[in-house]
């Protein structure tokens, strides 16, 4: 471990992302995330990166799409309006493979909302925010040492499958400042960018996937003859008009993500051993679950938190095996109601789910929670 130090999420966030090799940063500054701009500005040049700021969000999102084609670990950041605007090259970047993390960290919507405030408004939009078929990998960090994991994380995911990642934080966790001490690079598995298994003159088609079902695909100029294109393309990267490749290529995509999500999916759980009933959140609200949480049990009510570090593929096998014990779950979130749907959808009657969600700019108080939980438990009794 290196020397503990005082560090903003957004730094840690930075710091996670260099460890893990990204040596590029395209972006434009919006809060709550500038301080990710600022700190790559500040430490890409002394690692041999660089650093560029555009003049829009969506040509920021072009600029590192164009960079992780060139062979360099590349990340963006921004907020929900920003984000918005990235979504059509969140969907280029799906379709044609292109690996790159995109750090949203979140504030209060729609619009321009309030700049400032804490929002995890934004879960949704992560998943289906541009269009078609395709999967999405989103993480959730809940403290300052976490944004450095998960940054690390969404790097090699990225890497791996092929794929944009999304890091969703929020401004809670974001400027949050906690002591923290990093690991070292050396204790730390970094998945390297995936290099083509046979030379120029052996057939080389940039889109034929490997055993995992994903391409490994040449980065230019190494002179490999590449085409990338967003529209649906067969293994040489060229456009085809082929019903069965449609098919053929859209559930690859999706299978590529599915095969691997017993991995990619994390969840923490805490005092669920004697838990009767269940409290599911994420990021920055469930550090105030966890409170919340303990305050209960204190009070003889036998309930856990499920912490969701995983948003996207969702956690259905661990919400399954909590709604088949527990007598009710509570889902907290700071927005008007986005990730209850999916623990509905997931848990299909088995037991109730309730919502305790907040959406006035200000983070949620343990009291607020304790009440959710208070409620449960009376509507189990009733």
């Amino acid at each position: 471990m290196s020397k503990a130090r005082l560090m903003q999420g957004n730094e840690a966030c930075v710091e996670g992302a260099l460890a893990a090799g990204v040596r590029f940063f395209g972006g434009y500054p919006i809060t709550p995330s500038t301080e990710v701009a600022e700190s790559m500005a500040k430490l890409l040049p002394a690692v041999g990166g660089k650093f560029i700021q555009m003049e829009d969000e969506i040509a920021s999102m072009g600029v590192v799409l164009g960079a992780a084609l060139a062979g360099k670990k590349a990340l963006t950041a921004s907020s929900g309006p920003g984000i918005s605007l990235k979504q059509e090259l969140i969907g280029y970047a799906a379709a044609a493979e292109i690996p790159v993390v995109i750090v949203n960290v979140q504030r209060v919507g729609p619009s321009t909302g309030q700049p400032t405030a804490p929002s995890q408004g934004d879960v949704m939009q992560a998943r289906w925010g541009t269009h078609g078929d395709h999967p999405m990998i989103a993480l959730s960090p809940w403290s300052v040492r976490e944004a450095f994991d998960t940054a690390v994380m969404a790097v090699n995911y990225s890497e791996r499958f092929r794929t944009p990642v999304i890091l969703l934080m929020d401004e809670i966790v974001g400027h949050l400042r906690e002591k923290v001490e990093l690991p070292e690079s050396s204790d730390l598995e970094i998945y390297p960018r995936r290099q083509p298994s046979c030379s120029r003159a052996e057939g080389y088609e940039p889109f034929t996937p490997d055993k995992d079902l994903v391409p490994n695909i040449a980065n230019f100029g190494e002179g490999y003859h590449i085409h990338v294109t967003g529209l649906i393309h067969d293994d040489t990267g060229f456009p085809v008009g082929s019903p069965q490749i449609t098919r053929e290529v859209t559930k690859r995509l999706h299978e590529k993500i599915n095969i691997a999500q017993d991995e990619i999916t994390h969840v923490e759980e805490y005092f669920m051993d004697d838990a009767e009933y269940a409290v599911i959140s994420f990021g920055g609200t469930a550090r105030t679950a966890y409170e919340a949480v303990v305050n209960a049990r204190q009070k003889g009510i036998k309930v856990g938190l499920v912490r969701l570090v995983t948003i996207w593929p969702f956690a259905d096998k661990a919400i399954k095996k909590v709604a088949q014990r527990a007598k009710g779950i509570l889902v907290a979130e700071l927005n008007y109601g986005q990730l209850v749907g999916e623990v509905e959808r997931v848990v299909a009657g088995q037991c109730p789910v309730e919502l305790c969600a907040k959406y006035d700019m200000t983070i949620f108080e343990p009291e607020e929670i304790e009440v959710g939980i208070n409620d449960l438990v009376a509507g189990g009794k009733a």
